[in-house]
């Protein structure tokens, strides 16, 4: 990576436009950070991303998953790497809108530390069970809970994901008492929901949705405002009687701060594109999720508006750690 930069520092002193450069991009290999294990949400719309910029530019653009402490370590990683386009990441709304929130000694800045470089969308989260539980609706689930307060656990991507608030959520909206069990990725949690270790999940749709369609799963209700198109029979949360109760896991690729801006731009440019191919779009979709291509501007204004929807919501449900 310092020779990289290197490089970059010493071809912009001799002339050679930022434009040129970004031409060029990329002559080696790129590297997309995902912040959990190979099987969940993130990973997925990770890998069906780099696949189509891999055949675009002709260079290998490879997930590196580290997964762990709900996303930071990858979102810390990214900060501190060269500023040369080679290094990007698959961010979510883990590591940028709610750890913020969360930790008290978060080791970067979720805005100021990356550079938003392309909003792909947001997939629902849906509330999942293992199919030996007797529960049909929300409220026949609500009601075996709070018959044995505790018997109940959920699993989650880790603590501060989505899932974990979610379960955090449906526990204040319902007085449910259920138990958390956080994992270090979507991909571990949604093996033991299947092999009957966990009872429940709040997970995204990408990592459950074909175990939902195999039977593995019962989906009771999703967090969405509206139905999903790829699961139309099952309600809403606030369908289902939770008043309120909305919440989604978005994704977006980012890169250090200091990134060429012309790089940036070329990369949103083509992320945008792929989002419109037609291979490319029905994977996305089948996946679970909504697709919404956005200018870099849009993407960090949204950003900051996720920042401040995430520390109400938090604060609400008193979550803390350290």
């Amino acid at each position: 990576m310092k020779t990289n930069s290197y490089a970059l520092t010493v071809l912009l002193a001799l002339g050679v436009s930022a434009g040129a450069l970004a031409q060029q991009y990329p002559t080696k290999p790129v590297r997309m950070l995902v912040g959990f294990a190979p099987g969940g949400g993130t990973d997925i719309v990770a890998r069906i991303i780099c696949a189509k910029l891999t055949e675009m530019y002709g260079q290998g653009f490879i997930v590196d998953n580290r997964a762990g402490a709900t996303g930071t370590i990858a979102a810390d990683l990214m900060s501190k790497a060269a500023p040369d386009g080679y290094t990007i990441m698959m961010g979510h709304v883990n590591s940028h809108g709610i750890a913020p929130n969360l930790f008290k000694k978060l080791p970067y800045d979720a805005q100021r530390d990356f550079a938003m470089v392309a909003y792909v969308g947001y997939v629902p989260n849906v509330l999942v069970i293992h199919p030996s539980i007797p529960a049909k609706t929300i409220a026949e689930l609500v009601t075996i809970a709070k018959a044995k307060p505790g018997s109940l656990n959920y699993a989650s991507s880790g603590v501060g994901s989505t899932q974990h608030l979610a379960g955090e959520l449906f526990q204040l909206t319902t007085g449910a008492k259920i138990t958390h069990v956080p994992y270090k990725g979507s991909g571990p949690a949604v093996v033991d929901l299947i092999a009957g270790h966990v009872s429940m999940n709040f997970d995204t749709m990408p990592p459950v949705l074909p175990h939902i369609r195999n039977g593995k799963m019962r989906a009771l209700a999703l967090t969405t405002p509206q139905r999903s198109p790829q699961l139309p029979q099952v309600p809403t949360m606030i369908e289902a009687g939770l008043k309120g109760f909305e919440m989604t896991n978005w994704y977006g690729v980012m890169a250090p701060s200091a990134a060429p801006r012309d790089i940036i731009a070329r990369l949103n440019a083509d992320i945008n594109k792929i989002m419109a191919m037609p291979d490319a779009k029905a994977k996305l979709e089948e996946s679970g999720a909504q697709l919404s291509p956005q200018s870099t501007e849009q993407f960090a204004k949204f950003l900051g508006g996720e920042v401040i929807k995430y520390a109400k919501l938090i604060k609400a449900a008193g979550v803390s750690i350290d």
